[in-house]
């Protein structure tokens, strides 16, 4: 499973993991970055002309990963400054292109929690590149089209909507629960909300570890943060909707307005 670790756990183990900073790159040069951090900037792994929906395509998760010195085995742990939703992205995508689930970690909080009370640097990182080659992962959550519109019916399926509740409202799936991805963090501590808390969270709109999951936003970003919450909270049935509403409108899905 992808984890969710705190700042203390990485403050440990710095230099025996292999941090991954995805904001731009102005932000990482110019407003500095955790000590050792390789920058991929999410724009660079985010592309609608890849491989599947958004993923960005194998030569070039490839060779981002290779130029940041990650190698197969490494354990990498992914940031950025907006409570972690585009570190989720980038975990996502590594697992879908088949890293070690074991061996991805997001911080819990982002840049800013981080750089309240530890150090930040803006040198330049020693980066040793390497030659990272994508595998196929021994399992993988992601649901197509066809399995979405037949789990409609499905009366185990619990079809997550992570977007706002204006843009739920605007249009959603049929059956879809609204579960706005922020509600999972805590604007202060900008790391998530304390189990109890995200416990009542879940079960208030149905999302119980029992339970199958499908999740979808738009391009599949926001699902990502979710998919990674639920995988650390020891969820087994998560399912990704990869295409998302992009696709679905693409190949007039049902919708339903409130």
């Amino acid at each position: 499973m992808i984890d969710v670790v705190s700042a203390a756990w990485l403050a440990d183990r710095l230099g025996g993991v292999r941090v991954v900073d995805v904001r731009d790159g102005w932000e990482f040069d110019g407003i500095g970055h955790l000590p050792g951090a390789a920058s991929i900037p999410f724009d660079e792994f985010r592309s609608a002309d890849g491989d599947v929906g958004m993923l960005p395509g194998r030569d070039v998760w490839e060779r981002l990963l290779s130029n940041a010195g990650v190698a197969v085995d490494d354990h990498v742990v992914a940031y950025d400054d907006t409570h972690g939703v585009f570190a989720a992205r980038f975990l996502v995508t590594a697992l879908l292109y088949g890293h070690d689930p074991e061996k991805l970690h997001l911080l819990d909080g982002d840049f800013s929690a981080w750089n309240r009370e530890r150090e930040t640097t803006s040198d330049a990182s020693d980066v040793v590149e390497t030659t990272y080659e994508v595998s196929a992962p021994e399992s993988t959550p992601l649901v197509d089209f066809e399995t979405v519109e037949a789990a409609l019916d499905d009366p185990e399926a619990v079809i997550v909507d992570t977007r706002d509740p204006e843009e739920f409202a605007a249009g959603h799936l049929p059956g879809a629960a609204n579960l706005d991805w922020r509600e999972l963090v805590d604007d202060e501590t900008r790391g998530l909300k304390p189990r109890d808390e995200l416990d009542a969270i879940l079960n208030d709109v149905g999302v119980a570890s029992d339970r199958r999951i499908i999740l979808y936003c738009n391009t599949a970003r926001r699902i990502s943060h979710t998919y990674v919450v639920l995988s650390h909270l020891g969820y087994e049935t998560v399912e990704f909707y990869e295409g998302s509403l992009t696709e679905w409108n693409a190949r007039d899905g049902a919708l339903v307005e409130e």
